[in-house]
């Protein structure tokens, strides 16, 4: 059958379903269909699904022509999904077309959810088409003879790359393929990516480096202009001293109108523990909101996770607290409004968020944007701008990931072993691993068989045995089995399950929350009180409980940071402030009081100028610097400074932080004047400052704890045996401290430092900052007291030490002090 046949087979579904097929969607069947790998750049809700399913279902019967009378079984197509949530989603694209077009195809779900008897049973016959995650790929790799069941394969598609990309999963994606390349020589492979800044890289790490120059891989971009409307809720009282938490639930009755007025309304909280917090004063205040009202997020069980998905397609909810949970694909056409609790930290998130409602091609979506805090209206005045000026980030891919390949050389040897030479021109091919040399080669090869060099005593680090034949083979069954439990690259605190007593799962939740409960503490978790019983073979047991409670779980990883690109816009946006206001966005004319104020008692800063405050209190000397560059360039620029100062003039500093500064707070002054003169912000020296400043050797030895895992150095447990994580972070801490001591040039022991700097504390844009910061003006003032921009900074590191009650009365009295003078 020619190409024009079979597209005129999908121009036909197309038409009996009454849609027209878009450009992007007939220029990725023609591309696949010549043979062609590729990136597809589409924005969510346009109809991408149907672009790869299709081509794959049409290859298909070009090469059975009989496909409606005979059938070959085998596995002919891998979806892989960074989310489980999505699988049930795809498999319904998927069966639409298979079985419109009458062929006799099969599709099937291989994740985490999947039974045994499921596995089993795609064990003795795969799926035609498999929907899996990057994790259940890598065990499939794990199972013997892995290479018959892939041989047929003729495509791969991964999906929401841009999700994957700068992660270590999509490092063990790069792997899978680099494996599949040679095992089916014939796979296409095709990756889906909402808009990113880089795509052009995103497509090289997925094709691998030579793409960017080969003739058979092609970029298509849908180019659909999505209409984005932003409406910021904008409060009609703010305090001219701000802090972060004092406004988002004072707002609460500014968004049930919101609500009522819409279909269905998803609100997007940052964390787990605000979206708990969220849906329990909805309903408190709202109680004719229960039934309509529901929450969403990773931690609560799989079922009731579906229930809610599906109650939203059906339109039986009126609204849906939620997480990240429900950021990607998931199709929900009845959503008619989007709202933003706090600063989605970037731009594509926001965007990604925003495209949940009017989840149809040319559909508007529409978000509205509610603040924590003042001056987070600032942000909601750049991410207006980030939208009208399609402003998105770059993500930025893991390079040298040696745990990761530890891991996989390990999976291979599970499976049917592998012969080095064969398997390093295919890893070598990889973006993560174009620079790998022979010497870090030998080294991997000498850890995975003979254990690190400083623990060749212990027999449990020799894992692979090499055969007379030169092949790499795991032969123990016991090492076999711990290494398939412990496939994958996400490495959290250990979860515990929550139930009821009598029975009844309720969900998961992190070790270190649980380990703070005493017996008969009541805590809110997935939309109930529940009172602690005790912990039992790594079970919490609950009762449900009618005290009221302010405790609730909070997850680790739950702090976001401003991105690079939203930090530029950002300042951009306060310099605006001192323009002409009645110009500027309501958002920036709402806090003309706080600017007003501000520059009573300082500046707001203009592009030219970079603004550091000092004042004293009570608590001792105070100085707040202004780089809004994000957390986590703060928390290193902060600890960076304090050195500096401190070898002019030995002092100690304890330092605070947000998005927007940070404070070096000290017991006696500082001539700020002094250290601006001695170089304060040069890059000169700033890996060696950086080190000497931060204690890196601790941090390092906590990212450590993630590479022993991931890199199998330590057992994190079997299936309700958990090891618990301080255990973890003992053990690894253990090996971190031989290898520290007796084998420093250890290629894993490296690898925790170089993580540290490049992704925990941003080095890159740490020198970028500093190298604007320098060629700025540096206006340093000295304030009688608190100014609007410092007191959020100021309350951050309160907010440590204190309860919220306390905390709110603290700041009440503050305010109160600084409005008197």
């Amino acid at each position: 059958m020619r190409r024009t046949e079979l597209l005129d087979i999908a121009n036909g579904w197309f038409k009996s379903q009454q849609w027209k097929p878009f450009k992007f969607q007939r220029d990725t069947w023609n591309a696949f269909l010549q043979g062609k790998n590729g990136l597809l750049n589409a924005p969510t809700g346009s109809g991408k699904t149907y672009a790869l399913w299709f081509p794959i279902v049409l290859d298909y019967i070009k090469r059975n022509p009989e496909y409606k009378t005979k059938h070959k079984k085998g596995l002919k197509a891998i979806w892989i999904t960074p989310l489980r949530a999505l699988s049930k989603e795809i498999e319904l694209s998927a069966l639409r077309i298979t079985e419109d077009l009458g062929t006799q195809m099969t599709v099937g779900i291989r994740t985490g959810d999947t039974s045994q008897k499921e596995r089993a049973a795609q064990k003795r016959t795969m799926p035609d088409l498999l929907i899996t995650t990057p994790e259940s790929l890598m065990l499939l790799l794990a199972s013997k003879g892995y290479d018959k069941t892939f041989k047929d394969c003729s495509a791969i598609v991964i999906d929401e790359w841009h999700e994957l990309l700068g992660t270590k999963r999509g490092v063990q994606v790069e792997l899978a393929l680099s494996r599949l390349k040679t095992v089916a020589p014939q796979m296409r492979i095709w990756g889906i990516s909402a808009t990113i800044g880089n795509l052009e890289v995103a497509r090289q790490v997925l094709l691998g480096p030579s793409s960017e120059t080969c003739e058979n891989s092609v970029l298509i971009r849908a180019n659909i202009k999505k209409k984005i409307t932003v409406k910021s809720i904008i409060p009609k009282e703010m305090e001219t001293f701000p802090w972060r938490g004092h406004l988002g639930l004072r707002l609460l009755d500014e968004v049930v109108p919101i609500i009522n007025n819409s279909k269905t309304t998803l609100l997007f909280t940052n964390t787990r523990s605000q979206c708990e917090i969220w849906f329990q004063k909805i309903l408190e205040k709202y109680p004719e909101f229960a039934g309509e009202l529901a929450m969403h997020h990773g931690s609560i069980n799989k079922e009731t996770r579906l229930w809610v998905e599906q109650a939203i397609r059906n339109e039986s909810l009126k609204a849906v607290v939620c997480t990240s949970s429900l950021d990607l694909g998931v199709d929900f056409a009845p959503v008619e409004t989007i709202i933003q609790i706090g600063g989605p930290k970037g731009i594509a998130r926001f965007l990604q968020r925003a495209g949940r409602s009017g989840h149809r091609p040319g559909k508007e979506s529409v978000i509205y944007f509610l603040p924590t805090h003042a001056v987070e209206l600032i942000e909601a005045s750049a991410l207006q701008t980030a939208v009208k000026e399609m402003v998105v980030e770059d993500r930025m891919p893991y390079l040298n990931s040696y745990d990761v390949l530890v891991q996989y050389l390990n999976t291979l040897a599970v499976s049917d072993g592998f012969l080095p030479d064969e398997i390093l021109p295919e890893i070598q091919q990889t973006f993560c691993y174009q620079t790998l040399t022979k010497d870090q080669w030998h080294w991997l090869l000498n850890f995975i068989t003979l254990g690190a060099q400083s623990l060749q005593v212990y027999d449990e680090y020799k894992k692979v045995e090499v055969l007379e034949d030169g092949r790499f083979k795991i032969n123990n069954r016991s090492v076999a089995m711990r290494h398939r439990l412990q496939i994958g690259t996400i490495v959290s605190d250990t979860n515990l399950m929550v139930k009821y007593q009598k029975g009844g799962y309720i969900g998961m939740i992190e070790e270190y929350f649980v380990s703070k409960l005493e017996r008969g503490d009541v805590f809110t978790f997935a939309g109930r009180n529940l009172e602690f019983i005790r912990i039992k073979e790594m079970q919490v047991h609950v009762r449900n409980s009618s005290k009221k409670t302010s405790k609730v779980p909070a997850w680790m990883g739950g702090r976001l940071t401003l991105s690079s690109q939203m930090s530029k816009i950002l300042r951009e946006e306060m310099y605006k402030a001192n323009a002409d206001f009645s110009r500027q966005p309501p958002e920036i004319r709402a806090l003309k009081h706080i600017f007003d104020q501000q520059r009573l008692e300082s500046i707001v800063p203009n592009e030219n100028q970079f603004l550091i405050e000092s004042f004293k209190t009570k608590e001792g000397h105070h100085h707040i610097f202004y780089p809004f560059e994000g957390r986590f360039v703060h928390e290193a620029m902060g600890s960076l400074l304090s050195y500096r100062i401190s070898l002019l003039d030995p002092i100690s500093f304890s330092i605070a932080f947000n998005d927007y500064g940070f404070e070096l707070l000290s017991d006696k002054p500082v001539d700020i004047q002094q250290v601006i003169d001695n170089d304060l912000f040069t890059t000169e020296y700033l890996l060696s400052d950086l080190q000497k400043s931060l204690n890196s050797t601790e941090m390092a030895r906590r990212k450590f704890r993630d590479i022993a895992v991931i890199s199998g150095l330590v057992f994190t447990g079997y299936p309700k045996k958990v090891i618990k994580m301080k255990h973890l972070q003992s053990s690894s801490q253990l090996i971190f401290d031989v290898f520290r001591d007796y084998e420093p040039d250890n290629i894993l022991f490296q690898q925790a430092f170089t993580e540290t700097f490049e992704h925990q504390l941003e080095e890159g844009r740490l020198r970028i900052a500093l190298e604007r910061i320098a060629k700025q003006e540096i206006v340093w003032k000295q304030c009688q007291k608190p100014t609007p921009l410092s007191f959020p900074i100021i309350t951050d590191r309160l907010r440590e030490k204190m309860s919220s009650e306390k905390l709110a009365d603290r700041i009440r009295k503050m305010t109160a002090i600084l409005m008197k003078n």
